[in-house]
């Protein structure tokens, strides 16, 4: 089972319209992102996450429990209001956030139950935390935690500079993380900002590296290939590398490591991703598992 932990949130998607711009409600939050996409791709996932209790707490937690994931421990925090990410799209369907997180709920997290943690073969940490020193100090926690038990530990770097503005002091807190992940997934972007030696000096850890319509590559024990993807024609791109990366995760739970069952799974990944993109927000547009397979 694949447990994602951490932020869930609300994406505001913008929109102009008959001279208005609007944003549109939708759910999301990259680990959050990742449990729903892993489980409609036919795994089995758990999410634990917290939110505000104000209307879009509600509407999140309401939203959770029509995902199918087999567990999920939402916090509620009456002290805080639910994260926002407000986004804005280009004619290509790039996106670019801006949060809107001051004293929010994101990285106030609940401990992992036993109950959930037990049944965990992969435990997904998020990186939004890692921005305040009590998230910090979770993720550290919840990794130490799931290496003790024997558990594969997942990070995505997801770096966001609207976040961390100390991109200097951002790496150094990452990279601690890094250092106890088995699983890390990069994007392109990403392999610059650590630098490509940093990456490369990964050999010990499954490297995922996102890298848009081009496809993605991977990188295990001095080895690597890319792995072409699917021709698509994007409406929106948020949430598109979490759909690539819950294909994955949801491709190597239980399975020994092998080229093979990497270069399925990044093919089945890539697909996941470029799907994902033809909607509007991270979720709601996600391919079933039928989809994903007739494109293969």
């Amino acid at each position: 089972m694949i447990l994602c932990v951490g932020e869930i949130l609300v994406d505001m998607i913008g929109a102009e319209k008959d001279n208005t711009f609007y944003y549109e409600r939708k759910a999301g939050g990259a680990p959050f992102n990742v449990a729903c996409a892993a489980a409609k791709f036919g795994a089995e996932t758990a999410f634990v996450g917290c939110v505000g209790d104000d209307i879009i707490g509600k509407f999140l937690e309401r939203f959770v429990r029509e995902q199918g994931l087999t567990y999920s421990y939402v916090k509620k925090d009456a002290e805080v209001n639910t994260t926002l990410a407000f986004v804005e799209l280009d004619k290509t369907g790039e996106r670019a956030f801006c949060f809107y997180r001051k004293n929010t709920a994101d990285y106030r997290l609940p401990e992992v139950p036993d109950e959930i943690f037990d049944k965990a073969t992969i435990v997904h940490i998020g990186s939004l935390m890692l921005s305040e020193k009590q998230g910090e100090e979770y993720a550290l926690r919840l990794a130490e935690r799931a290496k003790k038990a024997g558990k594969l530990v997942s990070f995505d770097v997801n770096f966001r500079d609207d976040i961390f503005r100390d991109t200097q002091a951002a790496v150094a807190v990452y990279k601690q993380l890094i250092e106890r992940a088995d699983i890390v997934k990069f994007s392109e972007e990403e392999t610059d900002i650590f630098t490509n030696a940093y990456v490369e000096s990964l050999t010990d850890k499954l490297v995922c590296v996102s890298l848009g319509a081009k496809g993605s590559e991977w990188r295990y024990g001095g080895k690597s290939a890319r792995v072409s993807s699917i021709p698509v024609k994007p409406v929106d791109t948020t949430g598109a590398g979490d759909a690539f990366y819950a294909g994955i995760l949801s491709q190597i739970d239980g399975k020994a490591w092998t080229e093979e069952v990497f270069h399925n799974a990044f093919q089945f990944g890539n697909v996941c991703g470029a799907l994902n993109t033809l909607g509007r927000g991270a979720i709601d547009c996600l391919p079933d598992l039928a989809t994903v397979k007739a494109h293969l």
